[in-house]
C-alpha cells in the first residue's frame, strides 16, 4: 500500500459496515426486549447474550488470521452473510424461540459481528493514508463514529419495528437487508490481498505495546456493559418506560455516541501514538466521574431515571473519545503488515471485555433488592474496571514515550 488513500473503497467498506452494524443494534433490541415480555429474568437474557460475545473472543483470532492469509474481502462477506442466516433462523413460530435456540442463533450472531468488525477495521489500515497518522486518525474515527450512529439507529429500529411489526417481520426484513449487502460486496469490494506466510498463532505473537492495549480495552468494555448491556435497559423498564421508549432512548445514546467519536481527532490533536495513549490515559481516568456521580446519586430514595440519564449520557461522551483513540492506536503503534493479526488479537480482548460486563450486568442486577439498587451495584463494578483500564493506559504511554 502506498502513501495515497483510496477513497471509493473506504466508502465502500463502511457502507457494508453500516449495514451490519444497524442489523446487530436491531437484533439486540429485539432479543432483548422480546423476550423479556416473554417472562425471562435478566440473568437468563445474560446468558443468552453469553454465546454472542463468547464466539467473538475466539472469532476475532480467527478472523485475525483469515484475514492476514487470505485477504480481508472474505471475512468481511463472511460476517454479512453469516449475520443474514442469524436473522432469518429467528423468523419462526414463538414456540420455538427457547433460550436454547435464541442463544444459538446469538453464537452465530457473535461470529459474524467480529468477522465484519475485524475485516472493516483492518481495511482502514489498508486503503488509509499510511504516510499520515493524523489522517489515518481522521479515518479511524469517522468509520468507527458512523457505525456506533448506525448501531444506535439500529435500535430504535429494532424497538419500533418489534412493537409495529412484530418479532418475526422485523428479522426477515433484516435478513433480506444483510443477503443484498453480502451480494454488494462479492462484487464491489476491493482486494486485500493475504500473505502466504501467515500463520494461525501469528495472532498470538504480540509486543508487550500490544498487550497493555488490549488489556486496557477489555476493561474499558467490561466497565461499560456491567450496567449497559442488561441493568439499564431493564431498570428503565422497572421505572415505566416502554420498549419503544427504551429502544428510542438508548438509539439517541450511541447516535449521540457515534458522533462524538468521530470529533475524537480534533478533542484530542494527538499526533503520534505516544501523544494518543497519554490522552487515552487521561481519558479513561475521567471516566471515574460520571460513575462516582452515578452511583451517589442513585442511591439516594427519591433517585429518578433522570439521574441514571444525566450519568449515561457523560459517560458515553467521555467514553467515545477514549474509546477512538483505542481504535487508532492498535493501528498506528505499528507500520508493519501485520494489521490483521493485531486487530484480531485487539478486538478479541474487546470481545472477552463485553462478555465480563454482560454476565457482571446479569448477576448483579438480579441478585439486588429493586431495580435501583441493581443499578448501583453495576455502577460500583464499572468503578473498579475503570481504575484498572487506566493503569494499563498510563503502563503503554510510558512504554511509547
Amino acid at each position: 500500500m502506498t502513501g495515497r488513500p483510496q477513497l471509493g473503497g473506504y466508502l465502500l467498506v463502511t457502507l457494508c459496515y453500516w449495514a451490519f452494524t444497524l442489523s446487530d443494534g436491531a437484533l439486540r433490541m429485539l432479543v432483548l426486549l422480546h423476550l423479556h415480555e416473554r417472562g425471562q429474568t435478566a440473568w437468563a437474557l445474560a446468558l443468552i447474550l453469553v454465546p454472542y460475545e463468547l464466539a467473538g473472543v475466539f472469532t476475532n483470532l480467527l478472523g485475525g488470521y483469515l484475514g492476514a492469509r487470505f485477504g480481508l474481502r472474505l471475512t468481511l462477506i463472511s460476517g454479512l452473510a453469516m449475520q443474514a442466516v442469524a436473522c432469518a433462523m429467528l423468523a419462526v413460530e414463538a414456540s420455538a424461540l427457547t433460550v436454547g435456540y435464541v442463544a444459538a442463533t446469538q453464537v452465530l450472531s457473535g461470529v459474524a459481528k467480529d468477522l465484519a468488525k475485524t475485516s472493516a477495521k483492518t481495511y482502514v489500515k489498508a486503503l488509509g493514508p499510511s504516510d499520515d497518522r493524523r489522517g489515518l486518525f481522521r479515518w479511524v474515527a469517522w468509520l468507527t463514529g458512523s457505525k456506533n450512529t448506525m448501531k444506535g439507529l439500529g435500535f430504535f429500529v429494532g424497538g419500533a419495528l418489534l412493537a409495529s411489526c412484530g418479532f418475526a417481520q422485523t428479522n426477515l426484513g433484516l435478513s433480506g437487508l444483510l443477503a443484498g449487502f453480502a451480494a454488494l460486496a462479492l462484487a464491489c469490494l476491493p482486494r486485500v490481498p493475504g500473505r502466504a506466510g501467515a500463520a494461525p498463532l501469528d495472532v498470538l505473537r504480540q509486543d508487550a505495546r500490544l498487550w497493555w492495549l488490549s488489556t486496557a480495552r477489555l476493561l474499558l468494555f467490561g466497565a461499560r456493559d456491567a450496567w449497559f448491556a442488561v441493568a439499564v435497559p431493564l431498570y428503565l423498564i422497572a421505572s415505566g418506560w416502554t420498549s419503544v421508549g427504551v429502544g428510542a432512548f438508548l438509539a439517541a445514546w450511541i447516535l449521540v455516541y457515534g458522533c462524538v467519536q468521530a470529533l475524537a481527532p480534533r478533542l484530542t490533536r494527538a499526533e503520534s501514538a505516544a501523544q494518543g495513549a497519554r490522552a487515552t490515559a487521561w481519558w479513561t481516568a475521567a471516566l471515574l466521574l460520571p460513575l462516582l456521580a452515578g452511583a451517589a446519586l442513585s442511591e439516594q430514595v427519591d433517585a429518578s431515571p433522570a439521574v441514571a440519564i444525566g450519568e449515561l449520557c457523560l459517560f458515553g461522551a467521555l467514553f467515545a473519545v477514549t474509546s477512538s483513540l483505542h481504535s487508532w492506536l492498535v493501528l498506528t503503534m505499528h507500520d508493519d503488515a501485520r494489521a490483521p493479526e493485531r486487530v484480531g488479537f485487539y478486538y478479541a480482548g474487546n470481545a472477552l471485555g463485553r462478555l465480563c460486563g454482560t454476565l457482571l450486568s446479569g448477576a448483579l442486577f438480579h441478585t439486588a433488592a429493586d431495580a435501583d439498587q441493581g443499578l448501583v451495584r453495576c455502577l460500583c463494578g464499572s468503578i473498579g474496571a475503570v481504575c484498572l483500564a487506566a493503569l494499563c493506559t498510563t503502563a503503554l504511554a510510558r512504554r511509547l514515550a
